[in-house]
């Protein structure tokens, strides 16, 4: 009788054991998905500082192929129609405003901006149009080889100026990151090479917000 009640024994105590293991797990799982969003705060910071408090985080990650993390922010006014969000893939949205911003040795610092004209840095970029713009059409294509490619068309009212698709092209503005110069700049119209920037503009004071 004894063997069989020490088997009953250790079955109960085995059986506890496994219930007690079984009700910590849950507490275990939990544990990452509580420490997940901890660099949310940090970014939505960075957006805000940079434009606002309707800034929005468009993309993030290393947008440039240069193995610095980077955050593409935008003030967007209307949403277009969006196609896939995959490389290789375009997404178009009208904006006001937008920044690139790069994280180097735990700073940010801003590495590209769009209000009423494109410029970096080193100063504006080159094809920009001749008057200031009140707004863009901004398209993103995410390429894996080359990093981010962002295409900027004038635009008013969240539609484009232009009357006709050969004038909209010429208006549109191609940047990418030129691992050369270790900068943003404008792609010339072969979309091989860089245009260089112009360091000043005669310009009227910004009328956006």
């Amino acid at each position: 009788m004894k063997p069989r009640k020490s088997r009953m024994v250790l079955a109960l105590w085995v059986g506890a054991t496994a219930s007690l293991l079984a009700g910590c797990k849950p507490a275990l799982q939990t544990t990452p998905l509580q420490e997940a969003p901890a660099m949310a705060p940090e970014t939505q910071q960075v957006a805000e500082a940079a434009l606002g408090k309707q800034a929005e985080v468009v993309a993030r990650g290393d947008l440039a192929r240069n193995g610095l993390e980077q955050l593409l922010v935008v003030n967007q006014y209307e949403k277009a129609a969006r196609g896939g969000a995959g490389p290789g893939h375009s997404s178009g949205i009208f904006i006001t405003r937008a920044v690139i911003v790069e994280k180097s040795n735990d700073k940010w610092a801003e590495v590209l901006r769009c209000d009423e004209r494109l410029k970096n840095p080193n100063g504006y970029l080159g094809g920009s149009p001749a008057g200031p713009v009140t707004g863009w059409r901004l398209d993103l294509t995410r390429d894996t080889r080359q990093g981010l490619e962002l295409r900027f068309t004038p635009a008013e009212a969240g539609r484009e100026q232009s009357s006709s698709a050969g004038e909209t092209a010429n208006r549109t503005i191609t940047v990418r990151w030129n691992t050369k110069a270790k900068r943003y700049q404008s792609l010339d119209r072969s979309q091989e090479g860089y245009l260089g920037e112009v360091p000043a503009l005669e310009t009227p004071q910004s009328i956006l917000r």
